[in-house]
């Protein structure tokens, strides 16, 4: 049987950005790390320009440079020469995007960062072309034709840029130690900002954490219990440490009328499962659900002192699953 022709086609474009990628990989040399340098060192923003397609990509660039660590804004080549230039400034470094390099509207930007001494780095793939000769660093996108069966349509060169964007943005991360945290800080909203959630961003910790202590009598535990309605109570001794936890489960296996005059150590579930606060809020998702046995809540230790509670509900309120 025949492959489908949809296929076959696909394949031969994938076949072809690839091929643009791998030219890619084998043409970067030290101005890779001359325009890192830049980037790294700039006081300002990192400004990218470009027009069409190539100011798609360098919106995403833009966008991708500024959530992991490197200040970015994109600004337009048509409104920037009608009052826009005045976003730039001195400290700034531009990133000037073009394939074939002669993009007319480019041109008001080039003259203003040659005229101020902004720094402009340039993705084309013409190094011949009035972009690459007047930049100050040139960062070559591969000259391999486009995967589109007309070889018109922007594919394979944007597909490149866009890499060569993720380059100078991973590189930057990777320099500057870039965390899970800082991306975190940057990442507030929506699904990828709950999964990045720590432990201690959720927990309960102070007056509303459930402690009580070896000797109190479960009556007055039930109360402390009742009181905070987080569905447990820790036993701590007198160093502080957490060595059992009640709850409402362990109250119903242990129902009987000597329950409330009994001493919560004898009631306790020893050694309870804890997390600490540094900790993924994913990760404490996981430890509850593989602990079973009806567990909704885990302790919050430093050391073996508790310091929060987190509940099931609190992850869930949050977006971590």
């Amino acid at each position: 049987m025949s492959e489908n022709k949809d296929i076959i086609n696909a394949k031969r474009a994938i076949d072809k950005e690839i091929e643009a990628l791998r030219i890619m990989e084998n043409s970067l040399d030290e101005n890779l790390s001359k325009a890192l340098d830049l980037m790294q060192n700039c006081k300002g923003r990192v400004i990218v320009t470009g027009m069409g397609k190539s100011g798609h990509v360098g919106r995403k660039i833009s966008a991708t440079l500024a959530s992991t660590g490197t200040p970015s804004f994109f600004v337009h080549p048509s409104e920037a020469s009608h009052g826009d230039l005045g976003m730039l400034s001195q400290d700034d470094v531009v990133i000037a995007i073009s394939n074939s390099g002669e993009t007319k509207e480019l041109s008001d930007i080039l003259l203003y960062c040659k005229r101020f001494g902004i720094p402009l780095i340039a993705m084309t793939k013409n190094p011949q072309s009035s972009l690459g000769k007047n930049s100050d660093l040139l960062l070559v996108l591969p000259d391999d034709g486009e995967a589109c069966p007309l070889g018109l349509a922007p594919t394979s060169s944007t597909t490149a840029t866009i890499v060569m964007g993720d380059i100078l943005a991973i590189d930057l991360m990777e320099r500057k130690g870039f965390s899970e945290t800082d991306y975190k800080q940057r990442h507030p909203g929506g699904k990828l900002g709950a999964i990045l959630r720590k432990v201690s961003d959720l927990m309960h910790s102070g007056d509303e954490m459930p402690v009580v202590n070896e000797d109190t009598k479960m009556q007055e535990a039930l109360l402390v219990m009742t009181s905070k309605m987080l569905g447990c109570v820790g036993v701590v001794n007198q160093a502080g440490e957490l060595t059992g936890i009640v709850t409402d489960g362990d109250l119903r296996r242990w129902l009987s009328p000597s329950l409330m005059s009994e001493k919560i150590s004898e009631v306790m579930t020893k050694n309870p499962k804890t997390i600490q606060p540094d900790v993924l809020a994913i990760v404490a998702l996981v430890l509850i659900n593989i602990t079973g046995r009806g567990i909704t809540n885990l302790f919050v230790v430093e050391g073996k002192k508790p310091v929060g509670l987190i509940h099931i509900h609190d992850c869930l309120r949050a977006g971590v699953a």
